[in-house]
């Protein structure tokens, strides 16, 4: 029977991990007859499966000055609890109107009860679950205790009551066998695991017009070896070890190509790349100017493509990570068929590794053995068209739609089954 599903976080628009993975759940719920429907601060979706609450929004103004009184703080002042309850009384009267303008049956919560990125909105959600009982699912990407930054706070009250809350009734599901053990000790809460997946059942799209000439474009010669990092500019990213890998490599056709710029954590860690790399006689190219979330023409008249448009045109991609909650760009590279190097960040080491993919895999530091294996990845197509079909055949076993599918009709049926 087709019913009703609300999604709800601070935001569901670009590329941002939640936002996708939201999007790949709400595909596979319309498979199963399911309508999808939206409430957050920022939205792209079509606004007429949409609810856009602007307070619900982790940079509106007053959850800001919220955030800045909160965070880094061992105390809080009495004015703050008391704003902190007036948006979350507010923003839990928008969720009563989302769930009645569109009827809505079961409610999914996107990391929204997980980072508390907007406390308020954590509290509203808690007690609106607590006064309807309304069957729900909170999908969980990253918890407070996996951030240093939130380490130091003035409301361990609302983080133990919201962060996720204690609810007999919502059913928690998490991404790696880490998050579930850890969520389990601390809140003593059981949840399902269910990874990030791609569409492996569907083969990679092809380059088109839009994006023909699109090495030119950027300022790419034919005979260019693109290296690409499809990642944020931030330190656990550990793009350090991608400069290395190219001064190791030593090969002037090489070119170090970073999709997105830093900023949200400062520029030191950029100027300090841009300075290795120039030290290391490394070519480096930062094109976040011409890689956006849409295609669209600049202000001067420039293609922005999209990070999907570029891999089927870079020959290989590194992903140094020194931490990572699932890894989206390895499973974006395979689905490409795209070589990758890998540092064995605890969530692969434990959930991705074992299943048996053929990967360059440094662990903590490059050795001779993973850049001879790049150095053949590159240098030997048929060796590399056997490793990249056999990481995609693997890949559709395990992170498939076809997973996503099995694990969300179970997921249904058991809220379903609390609600009756």
């Amino acid at each position: 029977m087709s019913e009703n599903i609300g999604f709800v976080s601070t935001r569901f628009a670009g590329t941002d991990g939640v936002s996708l993975e939201s999007a790949k759940w709400a595909k596979v719920l319309w498979d199963h007859e399911f309508r999808s429907f939206w409430y957050a601060g920022r939205l792209d979706r079509a606004p007429d499966v949409s609810y856009c609450v602007p307070e619900a929004h982790f940079e509106h103004p007053e959850n800001v000055w919220i955030n800045e009184r909160i965070w880094g703080k061992t105390f809080r002042d009495p004015v703050v609890s008391r704003r902190i309850r007036d948006m979350a009384e507010y923003l839990k009267t928008t969720l009563y109107e989302f769930v009645n303008r569109f009827d809505l049956r079961i409610l999914i919560f996107q990391n929204s009860l997980t980072i508390p990125m907007h406390v308020p909105l954590g509290v509203a959600i808690t007690e609106f679950l607590a006064e309807t009982r309304i069957p729900s699912i909170a999908h969980h990407h990253d918890f407070f205790w996996e951030r240093v930054r939130f380490s130091v706070n003035g409301v361990p009250d609302f983080l133990d009551m919201a962060f996720p809350p204690r609810d007999d009734e919502l059913q928690h599901v998490v991404i790696n066998q880490a998050a579930r053990e850890e969520l389990s000790w601390r809140k003593g809460l059981s949840s399902e695991l269910i990874p990030n997946v791609f569409d492996f059942e569907t083969p990679p799209p092809q380059p088109d017009e839009y994006t023909k000439g699109l090495r030119a474009d950027l300022g790419f010669a034919e005979d260019d070896i693109l290296i690409l990092q499809p990642t944020r500019i931030v330190p656990r990213k550990g793009i350090e070890h991608s400069i290395k890998l190219l001064e190791t490599l030593n090969d002037p056709r090489m070119i170090l190509v970073i999709s997105h710029a830093g900023g949200d954590e400062g520029y030191e860690y950029q100027h300090m790349l841009e300075e290795l790399a120039h030290d290391s006689g490394v070519k480096l190219r930062i094109i976040d100017d011409r890689i956006g979330e849409i295609r669209q023409k600049n202000s001067k008249g420039q293609k922005i493509y999209t990070l999907w448009d570029l891999y089927p045109f870079v020959d290989f991609v590194t992903y140094p990570s020194l931490y990572e909650g699932f890894g989206n760009a390895f499973l974006e590279a395979v689905y490409f068929k795209l070589p990758i190097l890998i540092n064995r960040y605890s969530i692969f080491a434990r959930d991705i590794e074992p299943k048996g993919f053929r990967v360059p895999l440094m662990d903590g530091y490059l050795t001779k053995e993973v850049v001879d294996d790049v150095r053949r990845l590159l240098d030997d197509p048929v060796y590399r068209k056997v490793t990249v079909e056999h990481n995609y055949a693997v890949a559709n076993r395990f992170f498939s739609y076809s997973v996503l599918r099995r694990s969300l009709r179970t997921l249904i049926t058991n809220i379903k089954g609390l609600e009756t």
